[in-house]
């Protein structure tokens, strides 16, 4: 049995309340093993015997709009893919300040080349930087501009991009980890 942690984009956000033990109750429904979830933004920890990530995904993508009556992207990776991304320290470089923010984005599909090779790429208004990446995540410094977090990393990305994407904060990222691996 494998453990997995499904990042899902745009639960909580713009008006999508969803209570996490309605998510639990959605994907015990699929049959998944040992669900348990992680603070109210979406990431839930399971077991399955499943090998297809994709079909799983997939199967997990469809519970959940017929369970809750509209699309959420579910990015899944097992705890050892998730502390190997930590372990890159991506943000080794970036001196730390009040004004930045340090984020994982999640991806379903691999980068695009050309982005890849542009590294890094900020906005033009300043308020992000995309400062690394790997075949399934993206590193990028948000920078807070009166008091908010502006701008959306994944316009960097071309209009042919058919992936998905959701972010969390890298410290959150940790502290998903480690509950997901406490199991």
């Amino acid at each position: 049995m494998e453990t997995y942690i499904a990042f899902l984009r745009a639960i909580n956000v713009g008006g999508r309340t969803v209570k996490m033990d309605r998510l639990r109750e959605l994907f015990t429904g699929l049959g998944l093993e040992g669900v348990r979830t992680y603070i109210q933004s979406g990431n839930v920890f399971f077991r399955t015997a499943e090998t297809d990530r994709a079909a799983l995904a997939a199967r997990i993508e469809a519970g959940l709009a017929d369970g809750l009556g509209y699309p959420v992207p579910v990015m899944l990776r097992t705890v050892e893919e998730v502390e190997a991304l930590l372990a890159l320290d991506p943000f080794a470089a970036v001196e730390p300040a009040e004004d930045k923010r340090l984020c994982v984005l999640f991806l379903s599909e691999p980068l695009p080349d050309e982005v890849a090779a542009a590294l890094p790429v900020a906005s033009p208004k300043g308020d992000w930087e995309l400062v690394g990446a790997t075949a399934d995540a993206a590193f990028v410094v948000m920078y807070v501009r009166n008091g908010r977090l502006n701008g959306n990393p994944a316009t960097a990305f071309p209009k042919s991009y058919r992936g998905q994407a959701t972010s969390r904060f890298f410290h959150t990222t940790a502290k998903i980890a480690a509950a997901a691996r406490k199991g």
